[in-house]
């Protein structure tokens, strides 16, 4: 007996007995059908229904790499996403009743483990132009897991959306599923794979697959930012401190909470569970560390699969870190899992602030900074503050102390000290409040 209920105006949800009368016997009401399964041949219909099908290819799609116009489709999947390369994204195929369902095919397992963020885009897309025509079923196996997950088309959070779904159908997504709806909800209902929510979850999902089969695949590598030797205008970069040779820029940081441990993925990623370790009597302990995505100069030290490493810079070759698959503690007490480890006493940081006015840039050296201002921007409100010693901070106490200037390459380079019990970033605030001043002269 067929189930499936309408969920929203022309949307419906249903289970495979649904999908196969739908697709044999036609219907009014529908012209679009997603399958959600891990089984993407229209074969599955007669192995679990007894209903035969015939199905014309419109097209497939892989996440991979190569030259015909469908793979490069499957590109951006390639080198963003945590789907492994080389298997199916999705099919699209013209089948049913005298062929006139469109089918779209996407693999999933419903398992809490599985990656369906990576999939929700391209089902929203296919769902929404089927709307515009007719009416679109979702459906998976049951009916309830992986297609109450999918079939989400309204702004709405988890739970409001599962308590609308409940109302009108039998709907109950596993635990990773409802991770990953929340995590769509918290970038604005829409996959930014430029957002650090989404890179943790790809960072997690990577680690997950390297796990099963202890192969990693290097299609998943972060492109290196030495190569094209480009600052961030909008944050800082790190080089390796002996070379000076750019390894990462901000954007490629995983950021954590000192001392809490790294929880949460644990009920999606089972194996991969963040702990925190904590000495007695020591529960200050700054970071000395960053954690990092897996970038393209690391793929000589991950060569033969192997589980834990060296980082070395790719220029000099000096030592910047470290990795393992299995995860590190930062000194903070936090054990990130897996981890790619950068001791912050190998790299510096270098940092560029930007205004209409000017440009400065900021490089920090153990105890110094070095600020170097760009002179083809206006001179007139900069000159001031530059005059004499320089307090960066009027507040009084722990002032920076200027111990340059120096002209060079047609810009002013000034050296700040680190001013003795202070620690942290001290340098920033005050930056704020001379930057303040700058633009205002008589200030």
């Amino acid at each position: 007996m067929q189930k499936f209920d309408l969920v929203r105006e022309n949307l419906y949800l249903g289970d495979i007995c649904a999908a196969a009368e739908i697709l044999k016997n036609g219907s009014s009401e529908i012209s679009h059908v997603l399958t959600v399964l891990h089984c993407p041949s229209i074969s599955v219909f007669e192995e679990w229904r007894n209903v035969k099908l015939d199905s014309k290819e419109i097209k497939e799609v892989y996440v991979a790499v190569g030259d015909d116009q469908d793979s490069l489709q499957g590109k951006e999947f390639a080198t963003e996403s945590a789907l492994p390369s080389g298997n199916l994204l999705y099919s699209l195929e013209h089948t049913g009743k005298d062929l006139k369902f469109t089918r779209m095919v996407v693999f999933a397992y419903d398992q809490e483990w599985e990656n369906l963020l990576d999939l929700i885009d391209i089902c929203l897309d296919f769902i929404d132009a089927g709307r515009k025509e007719k009416g679109v079923l979702v459906h998976c196996f049951a009916g309830q897991s992986r297609s109450a997950s999918i079939e989400r088309t309204e702004k709405l959070s988890s739970e409001e959306a599962l308590v609308s779904l409940r109302q009108r159908a039998q709907a109950s997504p596993n635990p990773g599923f409802l991770k990953q709806l929340d995590l769509f909800e918290r970038m604005n209902f829409k996959v930014d794979r430029s957002s650090p929510i989404y890179k943790y979850f790809r960072l997690k999902a990577l680690g997950y697959l390297y796990s099963k089969d202890k192969k990693f695949d290097r299609l998943k590598l972060r492109a290196d930012p030495g190569i094209s030797n480009e600052r961030s205008s909008r944050s800082s970069t790190y080089e390796c401190k002996k070379c000076k040779r750019v390894l990462l820029f901000q954007e490629q940081v995983i950021d954590h909470t000192p001392g809490e441990a790294d929880s949460e993925f644990d009920d999606m990623f089972k194996n991969m569970i963040g702990e925190v370790h904590k000495n007695p009597g020591d529960h200050q302990n700054q970071c000395t560390s960053i954690f990092v995505e897996p970038l393209s100069w690391m793929n000589s030290a991950m060569e033969n699969d192997v589980s834990e490493g060296k980082l070395s810079c790719p220029k000099c070759q000096a030592k910047v870190g470290s990795f393992d698959w299995s995860g590190s503690y930062c000194s903070c007490g936090s054990k990130i899992v897996p981890a790619f480890q950068l001791q912050m006493n190998r790299v510096d940081v270098i940092t560029t602030v930007r205004d209409t006015r000017r440009w400065c840039l900021i490089t920090q050296q153990e105890t110094q900074y070095v600020l170097s201002v760009d002179l083809c921007s206006s001179l007139t409100p900069l000159m001031r503050p530059l005059s004499g010693e320089l307090s960066l901070n009027e507040s009084g106490g722990n002032d920076p102390v200027r111990v340059g200037p120096l002209l060079a390459d047609g810009g002013l380079t000034t050296v700040i000290s680190k001013p003795n019990g202070s620690s942290g970033d001290f340098l920033f605030p005050s930056l704020g409040r001379w930057q303040n001043r700058g633009s205002n002269p008589d200030g």
